[in-house]
């Protein structure tokens, strides 16, 4: 279980693929404190810790893990969201995040707004999954507050810290984003169906 802060970025360092799996392999200023088999989120979505060198961590995304995230658009050099999983006996400043992308989402646009950002994003709505206003959303493995909500989208209101915290400040208007809707609204969602 995660929060949604996210503790630090990483660098990708190499991808190696092997049949339907790929390796990544990231820089971290955390690399030295994990341990094998530890779960971390990377731009959201949970993985395991399967290899360790000095400042280096490597995890494996199976096919299914590519095809519903934004991994398989990995390339070197790219900046990756990282979060250990969360120790309970700790605050939750974030929301209660599970590491599970449910879909992913396309950035419509990205707007300045004189010292923050209002970034808005677009995902398919048939998948059944919704957003609200003021409630919680996971995009890359951040916890965000909705501002707007409408059948097929969202935006979200960044302030500078996480501009610069987190890699928002390299998503423009046409990039894929990771999306968890709050586990919550899911359940409640659900209910609803019945």
């Amino acid at each position: 279980m995660f929060t949604g802060i996210i503790e630090t970025l990483g660098r990708v360092t190499d991808l190696y693929k092997d049949g339907g799996n790929l390796h990544i392999t990231v820089e971290s200023t955390i690399a030295s404190e994990l341990r094998i088999d530890q779960s971390v989120a990377h731009n959201g979505v949970c993985l395991t810790v399967v290899a360790l060198a000095d400042g280096l961590h490597t995890v494996t995304a199976i096919e299914e893990t590519l095809n519903k995230t934004n991994l398989a658009y990995l390339k070197a050099g790219d900046e990756i969201n990282l979060e250990r999983c969360m120790q309970m006996n700790a605050r939750l400043d974030g929301h209660i995040v599970q590491g599970h992308v449910d879909q992913t989402a396309v950035c419509r646009s990205v707007e300045e707004m004189d010292g923050s950002w209002v970034y808005t994003f677009e995902y398919d709505a048939g998948i059944g999954n919704v957003t609200v206003e003021k409630g919680s959303i996971c995009v890359n493995g951040i916890s965000l507050t909705v501002v707007n909500s409408t059948d097929n989208g969202f935006s979200v209101a960044i302030i500078p810290y996480t501009y610069e915290h987190t890699n928002l400040h390299n998503i423009k208007a046409g990039d894929t984003v990771n999306l968890e809707f709050d586990i919550i609204g899911k359940y409640v969602a659900r209910l609803m169906k019945r």
